[in-house]
């Protein structure tokens, strides 16, 4: 079974490893606007793993800029904060049936995924996955128990970092590349990943390469 594709992005710098183990610091932003209660957090993460199954299900969405493993997260996000009309539906494929229930935020609220810490002293719709995890995101920990939907799995290979989503029963996660006959969009079990030859994916805490579990900031914990 061939290792999961990965997109180039930025060269990392061994000496945050460590400190990715702690939680990371919260956006700017997030200071100005309080985070998701928990009611909210809820339907935000079923309307975000929703909009990921999409992807694998109908092929990434010409709406979704910029398609790699940072990027699915951005665009979950993101549609995930939106207001869910007609007019979203359509532009997304989807009918009004087996929906989770509308997610009822202030303007402000409706902004997190448009205003991410880019690490710099400014805030922007774009993050790599780096900066996701570093800025974005707080340390949930190394075992996938304690994962909720929604939740990111990221890893470190070197030259490359990789983020997957957490489904509640599987991984979803775009390769960072795609061909006219493959879309880069992957789903994945646990099981699969725990038997993967290349075992730099395995989820495993014994495996350097994972870095452990994350969580969006602007979520309750």
């Amino acid at each position: 079974m061939a290792a999961p594709g990965v997109a180039r992005t930025v060269k990392p710098f061994r000496s945050w490893l460590a400190a990715l183990c702690l939680p990371m610091s919260l956006a700017l932003h997030a200071e100005e606007t309080p985070p998701l209660d928990a009611g909210q957090s809820q339907v935000f993460r079923a309307w975000f793993v929703r909009i990921a199954q999409e992807q694998l299900r109908q092929g990434p969405s010409p709406r979704w800029h910029q398609q790699d493993c940072a990027g699915l997260v951005r665009f979950a996000a993101n549609e995930a904060l939106k207001i869910h009309d007609g007019k979203w539906l359509r532009a997304n494929g989807l009918s009004n049936r087996y929906l989770p229930p509308e997610l009822f935020l202030s303007d402000a609220q409706r902004q997190f995924a448009q205003r991410w810490n880019q690490g710099n002293g400014q805030t922007g719709p774009y993050v790599n996955a780096i900066k996701l995890i570093q800025h974005n995101s707080h340390f949930v920990g190394r075992d996938l128990n304690q994962a909720q939907p929604g939740d990111l799995i990221f890893y470190d290979q070197g030259d490359d970092q990789h983020l997957m989503i957490w489904m509640g029963r599987y991984i979803a996660y775009h390769t960072g590349s795609s061909t006219p006959t493959d879309n880069g969009m992957r789903a994945v079990s646990v099981q699969q990943l725990m038997k993967w030859k290349d075992t730099r994916w395995i989820p495993d805490a014994t495996n350097p390469n994972f870095i452990g579990v994350y969580r969006l900031h602007f979520l309750t914990r």
